[in-house]
């Protein structure tokens, strides 16, 4: 069995491999992203209001708070998929960061066309009217939400993923996507159940019945690595 060659011994094309790999994901999220949002400002199928829905709706408040949601899903993804060695996790990595790049595109491109903004401002969850996480709210009117929504990653717990290597970054993985996934049940829920719009209940509907799926497969991967779930 021959040692592997150095650098040196390389040719071009093969020396700058890695950076050819991360221009290619950058530049398949970017697509991921653009084509979402392209689709989520084209569709106008029957059953759409003409006037778009008000700030504090649901369907707003789920797109911009579902957007935050997703991005740190998609964050925590990509840093799993690029530092881990183990390929069953990776390629589910993988996955959700490909699914959920591409719902966000899709949200923003709603709250673009709705001429809402991108984000939430003033807190989360307000749109979640006669829940314990929301806030009853007239739309429209300016509401006070909470802080940080379920299932949600503290900046050290993603610094102590960052730090992590080998089989321990894959268990912390999988049991922040576990909560994260766990978390945002119920807001998917209330969205598939009460937005207004056709297309933003699918969505949440789709969503949930995906995500639920995966709940199911990362409790099970972490328990094959003797993980335990993280209290919700």
């Amino acid at each position: 069995m021959t040692s592997a060659p150095g650098t040196a011994d390389l040719d071009p094309s093969e020396r700058f491999r890695p950076w050819h790999r991360t221009v290619v994901i950058i530049a398949v999220s970017l697509t991921l992203v653009l084509v979402g949002a392209i689709f989520g400002m084209l569709i106008r199928l029957p059953g759409t209001p003409a006037a778009p829905p008000e700030t504090g709706s649901v369907d707003v408040g789920f797109a911009q708070d579902m957007t935050v949601h997703h991005q740190q899903a998609v964050q925590m993804a990509g840093w799993e998929r690029d530092h881990s060695t183990d390929p069953v996790v990776i390629q589910l990595a993988a996955d959700i960061e490909a699914t959920q790049t591409g719902q966000i595109g899709r949200m923003q491109g709603w709250l673009e066309l709705w001429g809402a903004a991108a984000l939430p401002v003033g807190g989360h969850m307000a749109w979640m009217a006669d829940t314990p996480d929301g806030h009853g709210h007239t739309p429209g009117a300016p509401t006070a939400g909470v802080p940080t929504m379920p299932g949600m990653a503290t900046s050290q717990e993603l610094r102590d993923l960052r730090a992590a290597t080998g089989p321990d970054l894959d268990v912390k993985f999988l049991q922040l996507m576990l909560r994260h996934h766990q978390g945002g049940a119920a807001m998917l829920s209330y969205a598939a159940e009460r937005a207004t719009i056709p297309q933003v209940r699918n969505l949440a509907a789709q969503m949930l019945s995906s995500q639920s799926s995966e709940t199911e497969y990362l409790s099970q991967l972490l328990a094959e690595r003797g993980g335990k779930p993280l209290p919700l």
